[in-house]
């Protein structure tokens, strides 16, 4: 039974882990440029980045912001 519980918090303590990246896209150029939110990412403890998309979007290329 403590190896179930060790495990059910081990998953919460990732699941409310919040994000390390922003993914955006940038619209436009120059000083008329915006970014458009597309997802979020989580750098894990060996350095590897995982991105989430939202939606269903096709994504050819875009930019992690880290977050401060």
């Amino acid at each position: 039974m403590t190896n179930n519980a060790n495990a059910e918090s081990a998953k919460t303590d990732t699941d409310n882990k919040l994000p390390t990246h922003i993914a955006k896209i940038r619209h436009g150029h120059g000083k008329q440029a915006s970014y458009e939110r597309i997802g979020a990412a989580w750098e894990n403890e060996k350095g590897a980045i995982y991105v989430k998309f939202y939606g269903t979007q096709i994504v050819s290329d875009f930019t992690l912001f880290a977050v401060k």
